[in-house]
């Protein structure tokens, strides 16, 4: 308090006559339109750090109908692709200074009546006017949610199986259970079990799809353990309970939390990996180095799978250009669950 009056908000000049640059290369700096250099954007943040200014952002709003806010729906529980994704995704707002507004809905394996709670996000996420909208789902038939939506606010699908090529993303399971099904083929292996995940998650459906296909175009017989109703190491663990050890050589797991599971039944039954049989997962989870044996595995890049799918959405909502599709293609990671067949 000075003079009976409280002192000046400090304004984006203040902070542009303190870096000793324009306002207008301040603007661009908060709206992330148009180039700043990195040494520019340095000055700039010391100037915001010593003055303590914080953007009007109702009155941005008001300029640029933006709100610098994106929304994301993520359906189906947390595990560690779903993590990563998010992870991801606030990596980059963050560069871009966009707060995120999340809506987590969770889903049991049955997933029954989910259309009307996600209806109900979307159209919070619209009515607050967030910039644009991130879709993620491990369910098939995104399409019923998408009906006569009016691409007044962007939207990206994070799905395998994605209602339109355009404006989505997605990692390639499909592959993923290719190759690491291929790969136990190369090792010798022919009668290769596939312990599937919930057959309610697209994950799961195109994971298995691939070892199918592998194991027809190699003239083998697949054989499927479809128990799971998760993508848990227990659901895994029961897996390898029911499993009948004389009828395979190695195993693909859905997923690396399965393998897990699978690998401690089987070791309580006297049976170890890769003496008596290979096992090969998918995502390559940091722990997975660490199993006993360390797992091999098809990596997808989560955390890459977010950070591309907000920077696909904010330059639409920058540009009004419709996003392309974007896949993260898997990677096989050989460590010491899979040998050849003796």
């Amino acid at each position: 308090m000075a003079n009976g009056r409280t002192a000046a908000r400090p304004s984006m000049a203040d902070v542009a006559r303190l870096a000793n640059i324009s306002a207008q290369t301040v603007s661009r700096y908060f709206t992330g339109v148009g180039y700043v250099r990195a040494e520019t954007r340095e000055r700039i943040a010391a100037a915001i750090e010593e003055l303590g200014y914080v953007p009007n952002q109702s009155a941005r709003a008001l300029r640029t109908s933006r709100t610098n806010s994106v929304g994301v729906l993520t359906m189906g529980g947390i595990n560690y692709g779903s993590a990563g994704v998010l992870t991801g995704l606030g990596l980059a707002a963050r560069e871009a200074d966009v707060t995120l507004t999340i809506a987590q809905l969770d889903l049991d394996f049955e997933a029954k009546n989910w259309e009307a709670e996600a209806r109900r996000a979307l159209a919070h996420f619209k009515s607050v006017q967030v910039d644009g909208i991130v879709l993620s789902t491990p369910l098939p038939d995104v399409n019923k949610l998408l009906v006569g939506w009016d691409q007044s606010t962007p939207l990206i699908t994070v799905s395998e199986l994605p209602s339109a090529e355009e404006g989505s993303a997605g990692t390639h399971s499909y592959a993923a259970g290719w190759e690491a099904t291929r790969h136990l083929i190369g090792l010798g292996h022919r009668n290769i079990l596939h312990v599937a995940g919930p057959s309610t998650r697209n994950e799961a459906h195109e994971r298995e799809r691939g070892y199918r296909d592998a194991m027809q175009s190699a003239g083998l017989s697949p054989q499927v353990l479809d128990t799971a109703k998760d993508w848990s190491s227990p659901s895994g663990y029961r897996a390898g309970e029911l499993a009948d050890p004389g009828t395979f050589t190695a195993a693909f797991a859905a997923n690396d939390e399965i393998a897990l599971g699978f690998l401690s039944a089987m070791e309580k039954r006297g049976l170890h990996a890769p003496y008596d049989y290979s096992i090969v997962g998918v995502d390559d989870m940091p722990a997975a180095a660490y199993f006993s044996p360390p797992l091999t595995t098809m990596r997808l890049d989560f955390r890459a799978l977010g950070t591309a799918t907000f920077r696909m959405l904010h330059h639409q909502i920058l540009t009004g250009e419709p996003a392309q599709h974007y896949v993260v293609e898997p990677e096989l990671v050989v460590r010491d669950s899979t040998a050849g067949l003796k």
